[in-house]
């Protein structure tokens, strides 16, 4: 089990030393170009993804810390409990652990998660869930911690079809 927290703990780590980056080279809200497509921004998330729930006068804040912290526990309990041939998932899992734990520190110490990827496009009318601004579509800002969430995420499913696929064909 202690094997794959390692992935966790990069994850932690390098989101948490982004952040502070972040905030301490940037201005809430004022984009900077770094590549065609993408803008690192500054932004404060009180809520959840897609900044869900932001705007609810504070007491998310301790919601999506225990939810966090819950759901981190039965993380670790299932990586604890994988055989050592299940590298795809305990990866996938220690993504999201990772990801998770370093957003809580921030909701934890700061009240907020602090986000600074910016992706966009050029574009007249924009897709759902992106927002529009001065002809460019903007993704929510986001930052390592949900990059890696979702990645795990991605991989969790990748994983229940390559299961599925498996027990289909040892039943045939």
């Amino acid at each position: 089990m202690l094997r794959w927290l390692w992935v966790a703990l990069l994850v932690l780590l390098v989101d948490q030393a982004t952040k502070l980056l972040a905030n301490a080279n940037l201005e809430l809200h004022r984009p900077m170009d770094f590549l065609p497509g993408l803008n690192i921004t500054l932004a404060y998330n009180r809520g959840a993804a897609f900044s869900f729930l932001s705007q609810s006068g504070g007491w998310q804040r301790w919601f999506f810390v225990v939810l966090a912290i819950a759901v981190s526990g039965f993380i670790v309990r299932w990586i604890h409990g994988l055989p050592r041939t299940e590298v795809w998932l305990a990866v996938a899992l220690s993504l999201i652990l990772g990801g998770a734990v370093g957003n809580v520190i921030d909701r934890v110490y700061l009240g907020y998660v602090v986000d600074f990827l910016d992706f966009y496009y050029v574009a007249d009318s924009c897709l759902p869930f992106f927002s529009a601004s001065s002809g460019q579509c903007h993704w929510p800002i986001f930052n390592i911690a949900d990059s890696a969430i979702c990645a795990g995420a991605v991989m969790l499913v990748v994983d229940g079809f390559r299961r599925k696929d498996n027990a289909e064909q040892a039943a045939s």
